[in-house]
């Protein structure tokens, strides 16, 4: 038996740290919203007592440090399930963007292992299960539009966004999330307007939404990394209505109403960055059908 998942990737239209918590984490309130650009998960059903990752993405491991493996292994014990599964990933989406695209294999992981193992959880159920394994796994289990807090874990479904084109740009650099994090200075943090931005989702109102977007790990990567900053000015110079990196970085987004401005705004990143992509936002959850 075999099962065809797809893992779309995310952005995060507003992303706020409120403060590092006790336990390591920080507290944080982000607004993210899945995209049309999706690594393909083929689960394949072995009778065997094993967890299998193939995937022809070197930058992908095939072990214990791939969160997809993690979910399925997590499954298993919880569970006690006996049979096994291979994982086929087709990698479309960028390594270590800020778009989570692990997170994202993993919570694919988990729907279709539900589903193929027969294990009958709700989606609440997967994401609680989810968030042990990284903090973006949960919303990438609901998908669609969310107001994410906490460490990430609480997840609080939202109306999908205005209808735009999405424009990413990726550097041929990666970037380490926990790296960030620890450069981050909570105290000279100028924080975006997360109610705002919600009222601006909820109302269908694209400009303000536009001008409400905002992500305090900005500076600390722009500072580290000056290909980023450099991306983000070409993307603003070829008319994106508004500009913004997506998560740790580096992949920077443009938001675009009008098909021709789209275009433009491309075609004119393309022979400026390595990988470009023009999609659309998903504004539905998943389900388990």
């Amino acid at each position: 038996m075999k099962l065809l998942v797809k893992a779309p990737a995310k952005i995060n239209l507003s992303l706020d740290v409120l403060n590092k918590r006790p336990d390591g984490y920080h507290e944080v309130e982000m607004i993210m919203t899945t995209i049309d650009l999706a690594d393909r998960i083929e689960l394949i059903l072995e009778e065997k007592d094993i967890i299998k990752i193939n995937s022809l993405n070197r930058f992908v491991p095939d072990d214990q440090r791939n969160l997809a493996y993690q979910a399925a292994n997590l499954l298993k014990k919880k569970f006690d399930v006996k049979k096994g599964v291979t994982i086929k990933i087709e990698k479309n989406i960028p390594v270590a963007a800020g778009l989570a695209g692990g997170s994202s294999d993993a919570a694919a992981v988990l729907r279709g292992l539900n589903k193929l193992w027969d294990l009958r959880l709700t989606l609440d159920e997967l994401a609680e299960i989810g968030a042990e394994i990284g903090s973006d796994v949960s919303f990438c289990v609901y998908g669609g539009t969310a107001l994410a807090t906490g460490r990430g874990e609480i997840i609080k479904q939202i109306p999908a966004p205005p209808i735009c084109w999405v424009v990413l740009a990726k550097p041929f650099i990666g970037v380490s999330t926990a790296d960030i994090y620890k450069k981050l200075d909570v105290s000279q943090i100028n924080h975006p307007d997360t109610e705002q931005m919600i009222d601006c989702i909820r109302t269908g109102d694209y400009d303000e939404m536009c001008r409400n977007v905002g992500n305090v790990l900005e500076d600390v990567t722009l500072n580290l990394y000056p290909e980023v900053a450099q991306i983000k000015d070409q993307m603003k110079k070829f008319g994106a209505d508004a500009v913004l990196m997506s998560g740790s970085g580096p992949t920077v987004f443009g938001l675009i109403e009008h098909d021709s401005r789209m275009n433009r705004v491309y075609n004119g990143l393309r022979g400026f960055c390595d990988q470009v992509f023009a999609v659309r936002m998903m504004g539905n959850r998943h389900t388990l059908d």
